[in-house]
């Protein structure tokens, strides 16, 4: 059983990533039929790369127009607990149900808002084999260490990935 509070690379990524699409497609039938009509919900996180490495959970986004946030909020409220080791804004909003089979994470964003970035980074990498070689090499140096060395290590690798990425586009939007 793997320690909570450590981070820790699932053993079988094939059978994770598969437990992750029957479990989204799931999540996904549940909540289009609660949430409202204009939520896009998109299944970012390791899970939703090829090839990427993952501890075997499974992150959705759901991305709202402003004026739909607080109603999405209260729907996802009513369902899921809070996260309570991330932040709460009016553009942003964390979930999770630990019950699920794998793990679920879900994360309420505004449209174009300061958080709007989690479907971003999971193009990025389905995009560059190599930008996976190099998330890959971040979650196996911090195998098995504290959870919160690897966040502020992944922290810091989508941040950059981003600002590479906006750069490249021709924008600074992620900055």
């Amino acid at each position: 059983m793997p320690i909570p509070d450590r981070f820790q690379i699932a053993a079988d990524h094939h059978h994770a990533r598969d437990a992750a699409e029957r479990l989204f497609a799931a999540v996904q039938q549940q909540l289009v039929a609660v949430l409202p009509k204009t939520c896009e919900l998109l299944h970012i996180g390791a899970t939703s790369v090829p090839g990427c490495l993952t501890k075997g959970d499974l992150d959705i986004v759901v991305r709202v127009q402003r004026e739909d946030f607080q109603a999405a909020e209260a729907a996802l409220a009513a369902r899921y607990a809070r996260n309570s080791g991330s932040v709460r804004t009016n553009e942003f909003a964390a979930f999770e149900d630990e019950t699920c089979t794998p793990h679920l994470g879900i994360q309420l964003t505004v449209k174009g808002g300061g958080f709007d970035v989690f479907h971003q980074f999971a193009a990025a990498l389905r995009a560059d084999p190599a930008l996976v070689k190099r998330y890959n090499e971040l979650k196996l140096a911090h195998d098995g260490q504290p959870m919160d060395r690897y966040r502020a290590a992944k922290d810091a690798f989508v941040t950059d990935a981003l600002r590479l990425g906006s750069a490249e586009r021709g924008d600074d939007r992620t900055e």
